[in-house]
Order: structure tokens, then C-alpha cells, then sequence
């Protein structure tokens, strides 16, 4: 392997890293970055660092600023609106796509994942953390791809769905929860019955709760984080 490749691979798991590193909380919102802390940190040279920080620029997970320099992005509510109104035309799309695309075998898996979804809420403990979880992501992940349009797949799943992930809280409740199952379900029923415009509007209503439900949550975070 040449040494442009191996630095190359370097960049890209010090990518996949530092992602998974802010949108588990390790590195905080608002924290600054600092190419000498993560270098030592993580046992690497500045230029591969270089590249997988440019990376995490484009795909809004850290920004930069002429007075602050490099800092982790801070969940706001602007920036949620902005996400989810997005969100909601390129889900609705990827649902009509995949109500005439999805094979009989990838409905019945996203079928299989609403009842696993329904057994962890039943089985979930009050007040943990966000019990649809991975079961939610895939969920939107399999019809995203189902919708077999490169494009709308890299949007959401590369782009999208990850920015997401920050604003995954412990303040929704077991209705917000059973409320979003419900729509699942209505969404799944559209795909099942083969019908593109109930899909898209089942899904698009689905995204608007959503956005009300993670609204709220942000807002009761900060209101939460200002009283201490």
C-alpha cells in the first residue's frame, strides 16, 4: 500500500471515529477542537486528522469560525428546522419510491422491525434512553435504500440521519414513543398496500410529528440545562 493510500485509510477511520465520538457525547457540543489534544489522543499525524476534520466541516458535525476556530456543533432549534423540513420532502420521496420498489422479502423485514420496535417499548424501563433507538434508525434506513435512488440514499442515510442522532433525547415519554410506533405502523401499511401517495403523506405527517416531538425535547433540555 502506498503511503497517499495509507493515509487515505487513516483519514477515513479517524472520520468514522470522531463521528461516532460527538454523536456519542465523548466530544461535547460547543467543545473545541484541537488538532494537538486529538493527535496525541488518538496516536496520528496532523494531516490525516486535517482530512477527517474537513469531512466532519462538510458534514456539519463540527464548525468553524473566524473568532472560535473548530468547535463541536451545538444542537439549536434553527438548525432542527432547517433538518427536518429537508427530512420531510426526501423521506416522503424515498417512501413513494419504495411503496412500488420494495420486494416482498425487504417489506417483510421492515415488518419483522415494527413488531421488534413494539416488543421494546412493552419491555422498556421508564425513562430510558430513547427505546425505538436503533430499532427507529432502521426503520427510515431500509426505506431509504429501498427506494434504490442513489442520490436520495446518500442524503439520508450519510447526511442526514447521522445529524440527526444529536438530537436523540431522554426526555420523551412512553406516549410521545407509542405515538411515533403508531406511525410507523400507518407508514408500513401504505407500503404494504403498494400505494406511492399514501406512503409520502403518511410519512411526511409521520416527519412533522417528529419534528414537534424533538422540538420539545430540545427545548425542554435547554430550559433544563439553564436551571442548574
Amino acid at each position: 500500500m502506498s503511503d497517499v493510500d495509507a493515509s487515505g485509510t487513516l483519514a477515513e477511520q479517524l472520520f468514522h471515529t470522531l463521528t461516532e465520538a460527538i454523536l456519542r457525547g465523548e466530544l461535547a457540543p460547543g467543545a473545541k477542537i484541537s488538532e494537538p489534544v486529538l493527535a496525541q489522543r488518538y496516536g496520528v499525524s496532523r494531516g490525516p486528522l486535517r482530512e477527517a476534520l474537513h469531512r466532519l466541516q462538510e458534514r456539519r458535525l463540527i464548525v468553524r469560525s473566524a473568532n472560535h476556530g473548530a468547535r463541536v456543533v451545538e444542537p439549536t432549534p434553527q438548525m432542527l428546522a432547517s433538518i427536518f423540513a429537508v427530512r420531510e420532502t426526501l423521506e416522503g420521496l424515498a417512501a413513494k419510491e419504495a411503496a412500488t420498489l420494495m420486494s416482498d422479502d425487504e417489506l417483510a423485514a421492515l415488518a419483522d422491525g415494527v413488531r421488534r420496535h413494539e416488543r421494546e417499548l412493552q419491555d422498556s424501563e421508564a425513562g430510558r434512553h430513547n427505546a425505538l433507538g436503533k430499532a427507529d434508525e432502521d426503520f427510515h434506513f431500509r426505506i431509504a435504500q429501498a427506494s434504490q435512488n442513489p442520490l436520495l440514499i446518500d442524503l439520508l442515510c450519510n447526511q442526514l440521519y447521522p445529524l440527526l442522532r444529536l438530537y436523540r433525547s431522554r426526555n420523551d415519554n412512553s406516549s410521545l414513543r407509542q405515538r411515533a410506533l403508531a406511525e410507523h405502523k400507518r407508514v408500513l401499511s401504505a407500503l404494504c398496500d403498494r400505494d406511492p401517495e399514501m406512503a409520502e403523506l403518511t410519512m411526511k405527517r409521520h416527519i412533522a410529528s417528529a419534528k414537534v416531538r424533538r422540538t420539545m425535547a430540545l427545548q425542554t433540555c435547554s430550559l433544563s440545562k439553564s436551571e442548574t
